[in-house]
């Protein structure tokens, strides 16, 4: 059963076009990965189902259609919840209060330290840090906080952009462990990622985006292995 579908998605920053008819669906359960170079809309996409930029044509998340823009805190309340690229972190609180924010749109908050403590087992190293300024920590520790904060909201689908951005190899593949781990837990995933071999490798199906329209798709072990995907994504 598809948890989102887009119909015609379009989308401009004042006259540059970035998105140009875009259909996508993503099952529950699924990590629907999305590959292009840089500037080909991979962010933009997550934009407009997050909120976050208005649009033309639909989107469609668990059975409700939206068209021109969707309310940013109407569709995390929702459970959409994006990890921005850049990690986005506020660098001057603490790492618990970091995680904090991540319930600010949650009407029940009877178990949040409860889910906080859970979310220490999930990622020790936060449990360490908790009273440092999330400024502090490594790029690898502030990507973790960003997952945690996250989760905290309570996602059904979650949108990764660039997790892999700017880590070492090492941290890079723990950061993949953990997002199939949260994939294991029953969290439908979308993953921008320009590291396409890493999106491949961890995904159910992808789409493929080049200058705003998507040019190939299908399941993701399949299109690991066209030529044409080696030769401009994969490194030949």
């Amino acid at each position: 059963m598809n948890i989102l579908e887009t119909k015609n998605l379009s989308a401009s920053y004042g006259s540059i076009r970035a998105l140009r008819d875009v259909n996508i669906s993503v099952e529950e359960r699924e990590i629907v990965a999305i590959v292009g170079a840089n500037g080909a809309g991979k962010t933009t996409l997550l934009s407009c189902i997050s909120g976050l930029l208005p649009y033309e044509g639909t989107i469609t998340y668990q059975n409700e259609t939206f068209s021109g823009k969707i309310d940013s805190n109407s569709i995390l309340i929702k459970g959409v919840v994006q990890v921005p690229e850049g990690r986005q972190i506020f660098s001057e609180l603490s790492v618990l209060d970091n995680m904090k924010m991540g319930a600010y749109t949650r009407s029940m908050r009877d178990n949040i330290h409860k889910e906080i403590n859970e979310l220490f087992s999930f990622f020790p190293i936060l449990e360490e840090r908790k009273h440092q300024k999330g400024g502090s920590l490594s790029g690898g520790e502030q990507q973790m906080l960003a997952f945690a904060r996250a989760l905290i909201a309570k996602p059904k689908l979650l949108l990764l952009d660039e997790p892999s951005m700017g880590l070492a190899p090492v941290i890079v593949a723990n950061v993949f462990k953990l997002i199939k781990r949260l994939n294991d837990e029953g969290i439908t995933i979308i993953l921008i990622e320009q590291n396409a071999k890493l999106a491949l490798r961890i995904s159910n199906r992808a789409y493929v985006l080049e200058n705003g329209e998507i040019q190939m798709s299908g399941k993701s072990e399949i299109l690991a292995r066209d030529d044409k995907i080696k030769a401009v994504y994969l490194g030949g």
